[in-house]
């Protein structure tokens, strides 16, 4: 009787950890949301919407490689919990599966982009590249154009600077960039819509 009694236990343990509930919003392991993606990739201070609540949902979204900057989604997702997450990762992430609408942003909203972020491990790091005379945000994907030639001056000196960290890689004496954060005001480029941000501002912290 007693080994019955351990049996059934097991059985109702496992059945409730496999329906076991993550976060506000009460999902399970797999389940599938449908999240709204906005406009502004890369952006400062952004978050997934699910729907239909509308709220933010804290989770990162993998596997949409096909976003294209200046457009809204609303797509479909999987919600993976990982029993053994990565030291340096999430246990919870959202898996993209499909799309359901593709909308292009039609105002001219300013936003911010983060010049520098921070990446576990490997600490501070500019986020700038230059190929050719073209300034890149997102490499191969995103491009920064500049509003005035003063903000053309800020930009090829955050990339001079990421020239001479790099360079100090190459002696290994790694240095750190010189401002804590780099913070650039921008919008969507009209004459290079949903491949480039057009930068009006840059502010740099020490």
């Amino acid at each position: 009787m007693k080994y019955v009694s351990l049996i059934l236990l097991i059985v109702v343990f496992s059945a409730c950890s496999k329906d076991e509930l993550y976060g506000p919003f009460k999902l399970q392991n797999g389940q599938e949301v449908e999240l709204l993606v906005d406009h502004r990739y890369g952006a400062e201070n952004t978050s997934l919407l699910i729907l239909p609540q509308n709220e933010p949902i804290d989770l990162s979204l993998y596997g949409f490689d096909s976003r294209k900057p200046g457009y809204t989604y609303k797509v479909k997702a999987k919600l993976n919990v990982s029993e053994n997450p990565p030291q340096d990762g999430p246990d919870k992430w959202l898996d993209f599966s499909r799309v359901i609408s593709e909308e292009k942003y039609q105002g001219n909203e300013a936003f911010t982009i983060l010049l520098i972020k921070s990446y576990v491990p490997g600490g501070p790091t500019i986020n700038l590249l230059k190929k050719g005379e073209q300034y890149e945000y997102v490499p191969d994907k995103l491009a920064l154009s500049y509003a005035n030639q003063s903000v053309k001056a800020q930009l090829e000196e955050i990339w001079k600077h990421q020239l001479e960290i790099r360079e100090s890689w190459n002696n290994k004496v790694s240095i750190l960039p010189k401002w804590k954060s780099i913070k650039a005001t921008v919008t969507h480029d009209p004459n290079n819509f949903g491949k480039a941000y057009l930068v009006s501002k840059i502010e740099f912290s020490l």
